[in-house]
């Protein structure tokens, strides 16, 4: 075993993502360029079987010769051979999920187009996940024997040219572009048939390698893609270590199931080995357990992953998704390898020098701007009836910073910092429609189930009020009384002390009800102006004038009217403050 353990220790292993609109051909690709099948490798699920679609993560891997580019600088080989594993991702919509959980932990993206009917809608929503997720993308054209030989040469230049224009706004605007056949005369054609242009594949994706940042140090955390037991062994749990590293005699936690077990024997791809690290694909033999409990999840180190029943979040908007992103409203969110269904509350930081809410505006975002304002519970923020766009020519498309608050429908088990993404999965598949609305990075998590009263009152995000009275008459010169700012039914009691203003100028503190129709009574400490009471003495003096005379109060009114003093109240109120208590700066 001790050979074998040395041998495989000095391969790199590099995760490529194959991605695609259904029925592109993806798993074919994975299944002509690999020699070793992973056990979830090739759709363990018989409904997929039958209808030929991936509907799991597949797995599966080849090896080849590490290329020169891949040796340090002095021509020395860190390993002996380069291993890539294939993640087959399945192109259906409705499984976008397991798209973002295969997506996680790929290096390099592979995304399969069908030469024949060119980018479709899932297409694109694996090119925005690619985006989000991965640094470097190849694309293969599949299915070039479906072309006639006499026009194949011209319609793959002519799909290669319109694949540049859609990728020249992402980050995958220089990627190559490769024509192949994975499986020549379609998924029933018998295997004598030999893939097209597969071996030359195999050569782009050896240029297409790097050294991918691997750090063994840290928490474990291992996602879960199948379980299975072995008689007398113990239970086989395979998968990708997403952070961290593992080795023989280790303790780790499964939090779907709230148990810790002993790792007894670690494989990769059917080979022994003592240990594994963060990017490896590992086949984890722990004392038993009932297999059926776990068929996907994650594993990690005892006590380092936290459940939540709610979560802070960095947010921007992705600029293909048409919907508006509302307060309250409620969206599919991907966080770490579960998706669940989340209320959602956009704030962001208060208006420059106002009181107002920031304009809400519906075009595109292009690219974010860099987020540089970290979240602090000591920092105000501004309730936000919307996420907000950016307006203005200064910054096209660079969104003002925002947060989110996810309120989640049932905890969810993940790390800190992991990515979040807001999709609309319930709009129609056959929309041509983006589904994925918003990403972020989880910045703090609520533990406790009493979060609403516990954590929130913290978290100090406020609404701006605005109440408007009118002056009802004066009483002298310091006090006025008011009416129509509150109803009568209101209790006045928690109003008295605050100011306002008069629409003439001056300010003034409410002091108090009068009466029982809801109007009360105003101090104001400089006293009222000259030009003010003159307004208001004229304006009683023409209402008591129009008391005698129908006829001269019907010319007087309109002027009366035109010019009411009116009173304004404005005050904040702190969206979780459970005293829901009024503030004035």
């Amino acid at each position: 075993m001790s050979e074998s353990v040395d041998s495989w220790t000095k391969t790199l292993n590099f995760n490529v993502g194959v991605l695609g609109h259904v029925d592109s051909g993806k798993t074919s690709l994975a299944r002509s360029l690999s020699s070793t099948a992973s056990t979830a490798a090739f759709d363990k699920n018989p409904q997929s079987r039958e209808r030929g679609i991936t509907l799991d993560l597949g797995f599966s891997s080849f090896t080849v010769e590490l290329p020169d580019h891949l040796r340090d600088s002095e021509g020395q080989k860190q390993y002996d051979n380069l291993q890539f594993t294939l993640v087959d991702c399945p192109g259906h919509a409705s499984l976008i999920r397991t798209i973002i959980g295969g997506a996680q932990i790929i290096d390099l993206m592979m995304l399969v187009v069908d030469v024949v009917k060119g980018v479709q809608t899932q297409t694109a929503e694996c090119l925005l996940i690619g985006e989000l997720t991965c640094p470097r993308m190849v694309v293969v054209l599949n299915k070039i024997d479906l072309l006639p030989p006499n026009k194949r040469q011209s319609a793959i230049e002519k799909m290669t040219k319109r694949l540049h224009r859609t990728l020249e706004n992402t980050r995958f605007k220089e990627c190559p572009v490769i024509a192949v056949a994975a499986k020549p005369g379609g998924p029933e054609a018998p295997d004598t048939e030999e893939p097209q242009a597969v071996p030359e594949l195999i050569e782009l994706l050896k240029k297409q390698t790097y050294l991918p940042q691997r750090d063994p140090k840290g928490d474990l955390l291992m996602a879960v893609d199948h379980c299975f037991s072995i008689r007398g062994q113990g239970t086989v749990m395979t998968g990708t270590i997403l952070q961290g590293s593992l080795a023989i005699n280790d303790t780790v936690e499964i939090p779907a199931l709230k148990v810790t077990k002993k790792i007894k024997s670690v494989q990769m791809f059917r080979r022994p080995v003592s240990g594994a690290m963060q990017g490896d694909r590992v086949g984890v033999c722990v004392t038993q357990f009932d297999p059926k409990l776990l068929e996907r999840g994650v594993v990690c180190t005892p006590g380092s992953l936290c459940t939540l029943y709610a979560a802070l979040i960095s947010v921007r908007k992705i600029g293909y998704f048409k919907g508006s992103l509302s307060t309250r409203a409620k969206f599919h969110i991907t966080v770490g390898h579960e998706t669940v269904m989340a209320r959602v509350t956009f704030f962001g930081l208060p208006p420059l020098g106002a009181s107002e809410p920031p304009s809400v505006t519906n075009q595109p975002p292009s690219k974010p701007c860099p987020l540089d304002t970290p979240f602090t519970f000591e920092r105000e923020y501004f309730h936000q009836d919307e996420y907000v766009i950016a307006q203005g020519e200064a910054s096209p498309g660079c969104d003002p910073e925002q947060w989110a608050l996810l309120e989640f429908e049932r905890p969810v088990t993940c790390p800190l910092l992991c990515l979040v993404i807001g999709s609309k999965l319930d709009t129609d598949i056959h929309a041509n429609a983006c589904r994925l609305a918003f990403q972020g990075r989880l910045l703090q998590g609520f533990k406790d189930k009493g979060y609403a009263e516990s954590a929130l009152p913290r978290l100090r995000i406020y609404k701006t009020k605005h109440k408007e009275g009118q002056l009802e008459r004066v009483t002298d010169d310091y006090t006025v009384i008011g009416r129509n700012l509150f109803k009568k039914e209101t209790n006045l009691q928690l109003f008295i002390g605050l100011k306002v203003t008069l629409s003439t100028g001056e300010t003034g503190v409410i002091e108090g009800g009068f009466g029982q129709s809801g109007k009360f009574k105003i101090r104001v400490q400089e006293g009222l102006s000259p030009e003010t009471k003159q307004l208001l003495s004229s304006t009683s003096k023409k209402k008591g004038k129009g008391g005698s005379k129908v006829g001269a109060a019907n010319e007087e009114e309109p002027k009366t009217d035109s010019q009411p003093v009116s009173i304004h109240l404005h005050f904040k109120r702190y969206v979780f403050d459970p005293h829901k208590k009024m503030v004035q700066s």
